[in-house]
């Protein structure tokens, strides 16, 4: 390693020829990398999609959904199965580990599917597929003052067509519209009139409404192709379609028997902005696209659109590009701020010019970096840029270390080539083990289970490869710069008055590294040194106030006084309003409830519009959703972006609740701000197979939560069901040869609709249904009407051969893991508030006495909380390896047991800086400050390994122990500060960010901010202290061994090895 080391600080010609390779490659790389609002992530879901029109959720259940599940038990790689049962459908999701192939399980799944014996017959088949990720980067609305929904949505196909033909646009969803159909309307007086049935409509044009080929005849000079072409695509075609003939020759038509309208379905599904019908258009990309110039290309077509278009315009919801840009200037302008505070304090307090050679290593990592991220799938996101954040400090710390101890070997004497060999050699294992250790510390990232895992792999990809190609920059560049910089020139008092112009500059920056020495000076010998000493003097005392601060900070946060909770809640610039009626509500209610709230949105917007900075409008715009079904509806209020808005998205939810008051009569009705990381903060689900049990504990846990003032929005996936007429026959009905499957079938085709055809027209799907008109089924005592066909061809009233009752059905049935599911969920009141002690509240409080009264059912905690639980249970395999591995390198280095351990013991005491940074910034300690104690130990172990290693080399030297321990933190003293300030200085400007794009980031800013001032006091105080502690504990241990009293040098393991090869030494002579 020496000879690569010379032979680079030698002949500096090839560094720079390397530092040209690393700029070309590292821009190249940089350009080809890809734009993303966070990392992407390879989906681990499978969803089973069913559909069976026409079924109850409990047929959906037994039918399909328990026999798919059973098939499913036992699959190697499935983490667990998840399904939902509903009106005419349902959906199976399977959730696979981390560690399998998506496409090898997809298989699988299939297969698993495949072998249930048989399904429903009228269940549509299965779509079995894998959920793609794919990434929301661009909302709009098209939208025309008077112009219909019909003209709307093929005005929005149109514009489907315009943007699927450029490139990197490929997932395009139009949406705000119910499903487009044929229905050819029936009234019973025709049918009675010409003795028609449902069946016979059906077939008549299922028959006649043909598109088919009929085989060729081939003759001597050609084939003719023999075809039937009697499609058609649209109702007012079908009107002379021939249904029956009479007995007199006659035939009758079908506009004869029936009403035929092309038509939007009943199932409500329309979208409204600003109080206009509009249609939606949602764009999103994959993985393979880049979401920057994808919403560009959309940007640009839009500001086309409207510039032609007076009737009709394109108002743009969201645009995820701008806030995506919005973060990137951030955290680039943050970074930037932090590079120059870095250079700032390092021309203070080092030499200038070394300065600038250890900060000229940041952009050199950072290319290098580049070079290799794009093979990763790293990303230019919020979170790799963040990585590149953290990482400025720890590549300045090595910096630091290597070119001061090369300009203290200069200041010895030694010729600028010398002292730059043996200065990098002389802390080349300290260095080397410190950036080992640091990439050992990111690399628990790596292996975390859960979305954090995932997210976060990409901020530790970044830092390994930084560190990775920092360590080429440290030993190799940063070295042959120094010897050939001007840094270590010693010049006389003349030869200083000659200088001009640029080098007359960097002597009067010379002036200020004086008072720089001056004042590191006077830390290390008028403040440091007697603490030190008073330290080891009274190793009692000092180490008691240590543990007191550690246990006062414990029991701050078990307390509560230091607020802690699982995950953050991510400030959005949009407020979602959910409404959920009674099943079977008329779908009017429903959009006049959500529409009353709209106008309390507009109410709160002119009042915090005239408390808005520049009275700038508060909310942009606000998008009105009725369906899909009678009973759902929900608002998306868009408020001005987060940069420019004076008020908190909370603030501004919590007006619109108060000013909608309590609304009576609706099922659910919930106000939310901004997103939830890992799902609700508090989620239980109840868990078992006694319907009637699960029920009645719903009510009870759902009652207590309601009760509970620190939760809102308390729901549940358990709403009453729609209102349903169940049929019983009488006798009469079995005498006349009727069954209960002929009836049914029968009310099935008058009041659903008997599916004649289904074909492709355009890119909808169109089914041609055959029902009742809407005037003959707008009653009960229409179905008493009904007229039933007997077997003999005979017609009954429906009311003369069966009865009925009135009650409620079943709206979803849900499975976890084979179980009946019913799941109660809520938000915090306080966004910051702890979620982990509402959620241990109801777990001691609330329900054991649920689950002693209901002994069937058992419960799960979701959301947040099971991200947390997967995090944990990952965490507590991966931890004890990392933890292990770090010890391994330092032992490796020190070739010590015992240093390596003190070094792993300041760990825990690095909270106490943690928790009380997190208190003074009013932030909860999360799960993401934790990632940055874990960033955070790399940088500690940094410090002490260039501590200890100093501190063997005295003792090596011969230096006294207590001298020893003194002189290694004075001489270590700079490095440490400087790593500790500048560290800091880097994460600066992201804490004090008042944005509200970057308090996502703020408590893995905190804890490491923090945390390092922590440490650099246990780095120079505390570890000298356990060192002094420990070798106390060695000799006393030999005394009572030898009985013998001996140094506190013999006993170091560096005295110790020198003692080895003074031995060796002699032996060979």
């Amino acid at each position: 390693m020496r000879k690569i080391i010379s032979y680079f600080i030698k002949y500096h010609v090839a560094v720079n020829v390397m530092i040209i390779a690393f700029v070309i490659f590292g821009v190249v790389g940089m350009l080809r990398m890809q734009s993303s609002f966070f990392p992407l992530i390879e989906s681990e879901i499978i969803n089973i999609n069913v559909t069976y029109p026409g079924a109850a959720p409990e047929e959906i259940e037994e039918g399909i959904v328990l026999k798919i599940e059973d098939n499913l038990k036992g699959l190697v790689g499935v983490d667990r199965v998840t399904s939902v049962s509903r009106e005419n459908g349902g959906s199976i999701t399977v959730e696979i580990d981390s560690d399998e192939d998506i496409d090898v399980m997809l298989s699988e799944v299939k297969n698993a599917v495949d072998r249930v014996p048989n399904f429903p017959t009228g269940m549509e088949p299965l779509v079995v597929a894998k959920q793609e990720n794919i990434r929301e980067t661009f909302d709009f609305f098209v939208s025309g003052e008077g112009v219909d929904l019909a003209t709307l949505k093929q005005i929005g196909r149109q514009i489907e067509y315009d943007l699927r033909s450029m490139d990197g646009l490929s997932q395009i969803e139009l949406s705000g519209f119910p499903e487009e159909e044929i229905e050819i309307a029936v009234d019973e007086n025709d049918l009675l009139a010409f003795n028609l049935t449902f069946t016979e409509v059906a077939q008549a044009v299922s028959q006649a409404n043909i598109l088919t080929t009929g085989g060729s005849i081939k003759t001597q000079e050609e084939d003719f192709l023999i075809r039937a072409d009697n499609r058609s695509y649209y109702g007012k075609e079908l009107n002379k379609l021939v249904v029956k003939s009479q007995p007199d020759g006659t035939t009758i038509t079908l506009d004869d028997v029936a009403t035929i309208r092309d038509r939007f379905s009943e199932t409500p599904n329309a979208s409204y902005i600003n109080g206009r019908v509009a249609v939606s258009v949602n764009i999103s990309t994959t993985n393979n696209e880049d979401l920057v110039s994808a919403a560009e290309k959309v940007r640009n077509y839009v500001e086309e659109f409207n510039e032609k278009n007076d009737t009709l315009q394109i108002i743009v919801e969201d645009d995820r590009s701008i806030t995506l840009n919005q973060r990137t200037q951030l955290l680039i302008e943050n970074g930037a701020v932090g590079i120059l505070l870095v250079l700032l304090f390092l021309s203070f307090f080092l030499n200038t010019r070394l300065a600038f050679w250890v900060a000229f290593g940041l952009p050199i990592s950072f290319l290098g970096m580049f070079i290799f991220a794009g093979s990763f799938g790293v990303t230019i996101n919020v979170l790799s840029l963040f990585g590149m954040i953290i990482v400025i400090g720890i590549l300045v710390d090595d910096g630091i270390v290597i070119s001061e101890n090369i300009y203290q070997h200069y200041e010895r004497g030694k010729k600028p080539v010398q002292a730059a060999i043996d200065g990098t050699m002389e802390v080349l294992p300290p260095i080397l083990s410190a950036i080992i250790t640091t990439v050992l510390a990111f690399s628990t990232f790596l292996f975390l289970d859960s979305r954090i895992g995932q997210f976060f792999g990409e901020v530790s990809t970044v830092v390994i490869l930084t560190l990775v190609v920092s360590l080429v920059e440290a030993l190799i560049i940063l070295p042959a710069h120094i010897a050939h910089s001007k840094a270590l020139v010693r010049e006389s008092e003349a030869e200083k008055k000659k200088k001009k112009g640029l080098a007359k500059f960097f002597l009067k920056l010379r002036q200020f590294n004086v008072y720089g020495d001056r004042f590191m000076q006077y830390l290390r010998d008028k403040l440091y040194e007697p603490v030190i000493r008073a330290t080891v003097a009274n190793r009692f005392l000092s180490f008691a106030i240590l543990v007191t601060m550690l246990i006062l900070t414990i029991g701050s946060v078990m307390g509560g006084v230091v607020n802690v909770t699982l995950f953050p809640s991510i400030a959005s610039d949009r407020v979602s309003i959910d409404l959920l009626m009674p099943e079977g509500t008329n779908p009017e209610k429903t959009d006049s409830i959500i529409s009353m709230v709209e106008d309390a949105a507009w109410r709160v917007n002119e009042d915090f519009t005239e408390r808005q900075t520049g009275n700038k409008q508060v909310v942009q715009n606000i998008v009105r959703r009725v369906g899909p079904g009678n009973n759902k509806a929900s608002l998306r209020v868009n408020l001005l972006p987060g940069e420019e808005r004076d008020f908190g998205s909370p603030e501004i939810t919590n007006a619109i609740r108060d000013e909608v008051g309590e609304v009576y009569g609706v099922e659910r009705l919930t106000f939310g701000s901004g997103g939830n990381f890992g799902g609700k903060p508090v989620s239980v689900s109840l868990l078992g197979n006694n319907l009637t049990e699960l029920e009645q504990a719903k009510v009870e846990l759902k009652s207590a939560m309601e009760e509970n003032p620190v939760l809102k929005d308390v729901t549940d996936t358990d709403p009453d069901g729609i209102k349903e007429i169940t049929i019983d026959l009488n006798e009469n009905a079995y005498a006349l040869g009727l069954n209960l499957s002929q009836v049914m079938s029968q009310v099935r085709a008058g009041f659903f609709g008997l599916q004649a055809q289904r074909f492709q027209r355009g890119q909808d799907e169109i089914r041609v249904w055959v029902r009742y008109d809407r005037s003959n089924r707008e009653s009960i005592n229409d179905l008493d009407d009904m007229r039933i066909v007997t077997p003999d061809g005979n017609r009954v009233p429906f009311g003369e051969i069966a009865s009925y009752k009135i009650r409620r059905g079943t709206e979803s049935i849900s499975h976890l893991e084979g179980l009946r599911e019913i799941r109660v969920e809520a938000d915090m009141e306080d966004p910051d508030a702890s979620a982990t002690d509402a959620i241990a509240n109801i777990d001691e409080n609330i329900l054991p006495n649920i689950l002693s009264k209901y002994p069937s059912v058992s419960v799960s905690y979701e959301g947040q909380n099971r991200e947390a639980d997967k995090l944990t249970k990952s965490a507590q395999k991966v931890f004890p390896v990392i933890l292990f591995l770090i010890y391994a390198v330092i032992a490796f280095t020190f070739r010590s047991y015992s240093q390596p351990f003190l070094l792993m013991i300041m760990i825990p005491f690095s909270i106490i800086g943690v928790a009380w940074g997190h208190f003074i910034h009013g932030f909860p300690v999360n799960i993401l400050s934790l990632l940055g104690i874990i960033a955070l130990v790399g940088i500690m172990v940094n410090d002490g390994l260039v501590l200890i290693g100093k501190f063997n080399t005295y003792l090596r030297d011969g230096m006294r122990y207590e001298k020893a321990l003194i002189e290694a933190g004075k001489s270590r003293f700079r490095a440490i500060f400087l790593t500790s300030l500048t560290t800091i200085a880097g994460i600066a400007p992201l804490l004090l960010e008042k944005s509200r794009q970057a308090q996502f980031l703020k408590p893995m800013a905190i804890s490491i901010a923090y945390g390092i001032f922590v440490a650099t006091f246990l780095t120079l105080l505390v570890l000298p202290l356990l060192l002094s502690l420990t070798n106390s504990a060695k000799t006393r241990a030999k005394w009572l061994k030898s009985g013998e009293k001996v140094s506190r040098e013999s006993v170091e393991r560096a005295i110790k090895e020198k003692n080895e090869e003074d031995e060796r030494q002699n032996e060979n002579r």
